[in-house]
């Protein structure tokens, strides 16, 4: 497959233009659905060769037609093969020629019983359903996922939205999915993601510069997308060279998530880190930092005081902070500098978001917000709310109105910037959902803003090294420990 296929994801309308600009561009668009159902029963044939029976689902659209077509080619090969169709395809398209060529019986969906021994092949519905299922289709999807019994789904899992990865009233669980040219946002996007199984993309034939001229700037986040702007230390680097990092600590009882903060941020190339405390919390950050530099900031004149340094080259406020309006007076005081806000520093502007977005808003992008979903909620209350919105929508409005890059956190991690470009991340374990990572999460990025790293892609790859730094640390590792496990990426592929 070509390689820029492996990370660009594309929505299931633009995939529909794809189709049809390799139609028109002299493509057979029956050829291309022979191979899509060729490769769905050779992969139903490695992966299950013992099934006492191969169960196909075909639906009246497309994805039935390449049903139609896997069952053809299993039935060719010896399988046993039975096929039940919901609905009946056009005569006059490509699904009805493949109706026409499968020789063997067709009866109505109704009439299925799944048994153990069974492999479903999924084609009822592919990633362009929109709309809920109805009560004889969801019916059918809770016998099959009851019995535990693999299914290989066309496309995605009947069930799925392609667009938002969420469920239409019900989803079949498969085992493995197999789709065509690229991924959709269903395949990423929880909970569409766990109900995918194993995923694999089959190149059919479409010409990459087809697919890649529908895209519009969504991929799957990895190191090819970012490594060029990771910052390269020369032999007579100076630690100056390497970014000073300042992270604003909380009051004396909540300092333990700037910490985590500032020795991520050192851990992962920060030349310095510096922790910027309150008189109050100043002993209790001392009897714990060593390498970490200590600073004591207790108002918006001492920070402005501070500010007149440039060597400190980017800035954490949030995790921990809790004073809700001197984190306000703090950003302002920041807004022609680097920042990442987390947590409080993002709660601060509840009231008042626009005041943060208007802040930020001239220049390049240095303002990068890192919220979960309820933070997320507080300063876009609306896009929040807005259930019509994909993940991936709602983190691209946010990033435009915000001038800011958006991390909306969670299992799937989408990453935005204001110019529209967005990333879905999807190798980190559900083992960082644990006390103090997101603080971990905010310390690499901030180091990549020190470093002068773009905001999109220092985020971009502060993203993707937590997400393996929590891969090698493994199930039950706490955020402390994950620390130990940010250093050895220098030959990231």
């Amino acid at each position: 497959m070509h390689i820029d296929l492996e990370t660009l994801v594309v929505t299931p309308a633009e995939m529909d233009g794809i189709d049809q600009a390799a139609a028109d561009s002299g493509i057979d668009s029956f050829a291309l659905m022979e191979r899509a159902g060729q490769a769905v029963a050779a992969a139903a044939l490695r992966h299950y060769p013992a099934a006492l029976r191969f169960v196909v689902l075909a639906g009246p659209g497309n994805n039935g037609g390449d049903g139609y077509v896997a069952a053809r080619a299993l039935a060719a090969s010896g399988c046993v093969v039975e096929l039940f169709a919901f609905g009946s395809p056009s005569a006059q398209g490509e699904a009805g020629k493949a109706r026409k060529r499968y020789l063997g019986a067709v009866r109505p969906l109704s009439d299925f019983m799944p048994r153990v021994g069974d492999v479903v092949v999924d084609a009822l519905f592919g990633a362009g359903l929109s709309r809920n299922l109805d009560g004889e289709v969801c019916a059918i999807i809770e016998q099959v996922n009851g019995l535990a019994i693999p299914v290989v789904a066309i496309d995605l899992p009947s069930g799925v939205d392609g667009r938002t990865g969420e469920v239409r009233g019900a989803a079949l669980q498969a085992t493995r999915t197999i789709t065509f040219m690229c991924r959709k946002p269903g395949h990423l996007l929880m909970p569409g993601r766990a109900l995918c199984g194993a995923t694999e993309a089959f190149d059919i034939g479409i010409p990459a510069r087809i697919v890649s001229m529908a895209s519009h700037h969504l991929r799957v986040n990895g190191p090819a997308l970012w490594r060029m702007s990771l910052p390269h230390a020369g032999a007579g680097a100076h630690k100056y060279d390497h970014g000073h990092l300042a992270v604003f600590s909380g009051g004396r009882l909540a300092t333990g998530a700037a910490r985590l903060s500032a020795v991520a941020g050192l851990k992962v190339g920060a030349g310095l880190v510096t922790l910027l405390s309150p008189a109050e919390a100043a002993g209790e950050n001392a009897t714990h930092l060593t390498a970490v530099m200590l600073r004591q900031i207790d108002n918006v004149e001492a920070l402005k005081t501070l500010l007149a340094d440039p060597r400190l080259s980017a800035f954490i406020l949030g995790p921990g902070f809790g004073d809700l309006a001197r984190a306000r007076d703090y950003v302002m005081a920041l807004r022609e500098r680097p920042l990442l806000l987390d947590a409080d520093g993002i709660t601060a502007f509840r009231d008042r978001p626009q005041e943060l977005f208007d802040a930020f808003a001239g220049g390049a992008t240095h303002l990068v917000l890192t919220p979960h979903d309820g933070e997320f909620a507080r300063i876009f209350p609306d896009v929040a709310a807005d259930t019509a919105l994909s993940k991936v929508e709602r983190a691209r409005q946010a990033a435009r109105r915000s001038h800011a890059v958006i991390v909306l956190k969670g299992a799937d991690t989408v990453i935005a910037a204001p110019d529209g470009r967005a990333l879905i991340n999807v190798n980190a374990p559900p083992s960082l959902a644990t006390a103090g990572s997101g603080d971990v999460l905010s310390g690499i990025i901030g180091a990549h803003l020190a470093q002068g790293m773009p905001a999109f892609e220092a985020a971009a790859a502060g993203v993707w090294r937590h997400g393996e730094a929590g891969r090698r640390a493994g199930n039950g590792s706490t955020a402390e420990n994950l620390i130990n496990f940010l250093n050895g990426f220098d030959q990231i592929k």
